[in-house]
């Protein structure tokens, strides 16, 4: 009876990848005869990695999947301060490029087997002295594995030039080791039936080497003022969106301050402690703000109440302390200039102090850094209206029919409270894997 590997043998080797980079968390990683690119899909989730690069000499095979290396809706509306940029390329592992020099980290998943000896040596001079990485990663059938596949002649696949013993891999890749200056640890994934794991091995051998002295290291064979050249051609480039990009920074932070600016309005609407209109001799009506409102309501509620109203109230999921609810009752009714208003107009705005919406909600100060920040990265943006002062954002005033609608209907609680998540999305690809 055949082995049955579960999981897979091919998610097994991917898995032992991935759980090399979450212990090392290698910043640059290139995956060597990448084909349709499942290993660096799930690789893209791990945004410790800054660049991830593929390589395979069949570019048809690379195309084929290289769309799904792009970013997904949610690195769109969730941007982090991490970066990743993808590139993939069509090329001989045997041929030097300029531009996969100095990586952390190299990963060749059952390729060696698919070269021929006399390129198997343009391969290791390539990987292990011309690019010198930090780590290696290199799986291979282990031919010792192969009498246990019943009806198996010859190799596993037709493509294979060579299947290795146990003892075969080894001496290659200490013979590597002496040339290049590395160490290796030898392991592998898939499991032979019990009792026989001693007697053949691992279905599939791996070898992890280390580059000597690593990362504060290279190697003395490494020639650092060799001409680069590049001989790969280049078929997908992207970057992904991220908040280091002060454009892209400037577009979530204006988000989140439209959508809580115009909660907190809505909110001293509904709770009719915002503002209170008042009939002046001259038959105008006044608007006051929370805090002369809120002295008036201090006279003449009782110690209790008093002491309720002046309680913090919930902000941005949570509740604002008692020193931030004196800046709150800073909240104005002005005109479209900034000026505050001492009539009713048409065109009314509230104001809602920068200060609020920073002590408030922690989405906000966390993308800004400081009030100032905050500041200087609304002036000048079409989008936000700022009091004269740069102190405090106007939003327009409603009529009561359109103050009826749901406030997500403007689209910025869908921008900052989507719920679908980046580990969802992983957990999607691994699934149709």
């Amino acid at each position: 009876m055949d082995p049955v590997f579960s999981p897979p043998l091919h998610r097994q080797r991917h898995q032992f990848v991935i759980d090399f980079v979450k212990r090392n968390k290698p910043r640059k990683v290139v995956d060597l005869g990448c084909g349709e690119c499942s290993l660096l899909q799930k690789l893209k989730f791990h945004r410790e990695i800054e660049l991830l690069v593929g390589v395979d000499i069949d570019g048809a095979k690379v195309k084929k999947k290289m769309h799904g290396l792009g970013p997904m809706s949610t690195d769109y509306l969730q941007p982090t301060y991490d970066q990743l940029r993808v590139e993939l390329y069509q090329g001989s592992v045997t041929q030097k490029d300029g531009r996969l020099r100095g990586f952390d980290l190299v990963t060749g998943i059952e390729l060696i087997e698919h070269l021929t000896l006399a390129d198997l040596e343009h391969f290791s001079e390539v990987v292990f002295g011309y690019m010198n990485p930090v780590a290696v990663i290199i799986s291979t059938p282990n031919s010792e594995f192969n009498p246990l596949f019943s009806g198996l002649t010859g190799f596993r696949h037709i493509d294979h030039k060579f299947e290795w013993t146990r003892a075969e891999f080894h001496s290659w890749a200490l013979k590597v080791c002496l040339e290049y200056g590395y160490d290796v640890e030898f392991t592998g994934v898939g499991k032979a039936p019990p009792g026989q794991q001693e007697r053949v091995g691992f279905c599939s051998q791996i070898g992890v080497f280390h580059r000597l002295g690593g990362r504060n290291c290279c190697n003395l064979l490494f020639d650092d003022d060799a001409e680069d050249v590049f001989s790969y051609k280049l078929l997908y480039s992207i970057n992904y969106p991220s908040l280091r990009d002060n454009n892209i920074l400037r577009r979530v932070l204006v988000c989140e301050v439209l959508y809580w600016a115009e909660k907190l309005k809505r909110r001293c609407t509904e709770e009719k402690t915002g503002e209170t209109l008042f009939q002046t001799e001259g038959g105008a009506e006044e608007c006051v703000s929370w805090s002369e409102r809120y002295m008036e309501v201090e006279k003449q509620k009782t110690a209790a109440c008093g002491a309720e109203i002046n309680s913090s109230v919930e902000q941005c999921g949570r509740r604002v302390s008692e020193d931030q609810g004196g800046e709150k009752e800073e909240l104005f009714r002005r005109n479209s200039q900034g000026q505050q208003e001492s009539s009713c107009k048409p065109n009314r705005c509230v104001s809602v102090p920068l200060a609020v919406l920073w002590s408030s909600c922690p989405k906000i100060s966390a993308l800004s850094g400081s009030l100032t920040n905050l500041r200087r990265l609304l002036m000048d943006n079409p989008e936000v209206q700022l009091s004269q002062d740069s102190s405090a954002v106007l939003v327009q005033e409603q009529e009561l029919e359109e103050e009826s609608h749901d406030l997500e209907d403007s689209g910025y609680a869908e921008a900052s409270q989507c719920s679908y998540s980046a580990e969802e999305e992983r957990e999607n690809w691994e699934a149709s894997d």
